[in-house]
């Protein structure tokens, strides 16, 4: 499966560093995330999942996001997103500078109560309270449907319990809706269909697909997504990630994988080689295992192909 050549090539919004963190043993202090960021925008990537607001002792690698965001410029704070879960989070994250909110809650009511503390029904009721703040702010806000396929608690989740939510009148004017493959239990099927009923229900917002790879199928679901009126893919370097609310989650699609599937213009094999290492040195520091096929073959023999580390210095075609 690949993108038509007619069809623009789907934006990467890196979320190494909410996301992918957020089940690390160790942590990444604030100087380094912020060279993160600024590495991330260096290379091309438009926009990137900061951190969130999590309450630190139950996600301590998201313990220092408002200090990354206070250290950022204006300019690169415009391409951050920072999660969020209720209206007074939206508060101190714009009094941070983020004024790009994600505001995340589960389709299934299990899962909300697990990952947020309260039903799926009283963060909806809370959405324009946030959206509020946001338009006073001049952001953009994001309705994030976690459990939009599959649940940890509850099972499959029926598309209909989604689009009444995508549908909500409450939250109809965000600037974009967020389908979360959260177990990466889904088919790329599934993500098609789901994606193009959400994209119907307000054209003038974006669709935006959060896949992890758990079942292998992250790219495939992506890519399903991005054919069937998904503007914007997460992914996040090494396929680093998972929740910690949502058992059986694991690794989010690997930012690289994305890049190299999708080749979006601004892509060359020099740029995708920063990104590999920055992905290596991350995985590095943190411990943990990386997870990318793409950075894998970046690492091969085949030195006639262009996208090797150190081989054919030709461009590849975008």
């Amino acid at each position: 499966m690949t993108i038509a050549s007619t069809t623009p090539a789907p934006i990467l919004r890196d979320v190494t560093l909410r996301d992918g963190l957020q089940l690390t043993g160790k942590m990444l202090g604030t100087e380094r995330k912020v060279a993160i960021v600024r590495a991330l925008l260096a290379a091309g990537i438009q926009e990137i999942e900061l951190g969130s607001m999590a309450r630190p002792d139950l996600v301590p690698p998201m313990a220092n996001t408002l200090e990354v965001a206070e250290q950022l410029t204006d300019t690169e704070r415009a391409a951050c997103w920072i999660w969020v879960a209720t209206p007074r989070q939206v508060e101190r994250a714009i009094a941070a500078g983020i004024t790009n909110i994600q505001y995340c809650l589960s389709v299934s009511d299990a899962h909300n109560q697990a990952n947020i503390g309260r039903d799926t029904e009283t963060s909806m009721a809370a959405f324009p309270a946030a959206l509020e703040l946001v338009r006073a702010a001049g952001g953009r806000i994001q309705l994030c449907l976690a459990t939009s396929f599959t649940c940890p608690f509850d099972g499959e989740i029926a598309p209909d319990r989604v689009l009444t939510l995508a549908r909500d009148s409450r939250a109809i004017d965000a600037d974009d809706i967020v389908l979360c493959d959260t177990l990466g239990q889904a088919i790329p099927s599934q993500v098609a269909t789901l994606t193009e009923a959400a994209a119907a229900t307000n054209p003038d917002r974006r669709v935006i697909f959060h896949g992890h790879d758990t079942w292998g199928l992250g790219v495939a679901n992506s890519l399903a997504a991005a054919e069937s009126g998904a503007s914007v893919l997460d992914g996040a370097l090494g396929g680093l990630g998972g929740c910690p609310f949502a058992p059986g989650a694991s690794g989010n699609t690997s930012s690289e994988d994305l890049l190299f599937a999708t080749r979006p213009e601004w892509l060359t094999p020099s740029t995708f080689a920063d990104l590999v290492e920055l992905s290596e040195s991350i995985t590095s520091e943190l411990g943990e295992t990386p997870r990318s096929k793409a950075a894998q073959g970046a690492r091969s023999k085949a030195e006639v192909f262009p996208w090797v580390i150190g081989g054919n210095a030709e461009s590849a075609s975008a």
